[in-house]
C-alpha cells in the first residue's frame, strides 16, 4: 500500500530523485522554459509553484528557504525577478504545452514546461538591465 507516499518514483532512489527534481526546478527558473517528459513536467510544476508561493512573501525567511532548496543563482532569480511579477496572481504560475515531438533514443513524448507571465518577465529583465 502507498498510503501517504505521494509523487512519482522515476525508477530512482530517493536521493537521485531529489537531485533530479532540484535540477529540473532550477533549470525552469533560470531558463523560464524547459522541454521534458510529461511525468517529470507534472512533478516539477508542483515543486516550482510551491517555491514561487514562498518567494512571493518577500521576506528574509523565504529567501533563506529558497536557498536551502535551490542553487543560489536560481534562488536569487526567483526571489528578485520572478516573484514580483507574480505578486498579484493567486496560483497557476506554470503551464504545460504538449508537443508532437518525441525523444529520439526511446520515443518518449515531450512537453514544454514554462512560466506563464513570459512577457512580464522579459519586461522585468530589460528594466533590471537598464538600472545597471
Amino acid at each position: 500500500m502507498r498510503h501517504l507516499k505521494k509523487g512519482r518514483k522515476f525508477h530512482r532512489k530517493k536521493d537521485q530523485k531529489k537531485a533530479l527534481q532540484k535540477s529540473l526546478a532550477a533549470n525552469l527558473i533560470l531558463e523560464e522554459r524547459i522541454m521534458t517528459t510529461p511525468e517529470k513536467a507534472k512533478e516539477t510544476k508542483i515543486i516550482v509553484e510551491k517555491l514561487i508561493t514562498i518567494a512571493k512573501k518577500q521576506d528574509l525567511t523565504s529567501l533563506r528557504n529558497l536557498k536551502k532548496k535551490l542553487p543560489e543563482k536560481a534562488a536569487n532569480k526567483l526571489y528578485y525577478e520572478i516573484a514580483p511579477v507574480f505578486k498579484n496572481r493567486k496560483g497557476g504560475y506554470t503551464r504545460i504545452i504538449k508537443t508532437a515531438k518525441r525523444r529520439i533514443r526511446d520515443g518518449s513524448p515531450l512537453v514544454i514546461l514554462e512560466l506563464v507571465e513570459k512577457s512580464l518577465l522579459m519586461a522585468a529583465k530589460t528594466e533590471a538591465e537598464e538600472k545597471k
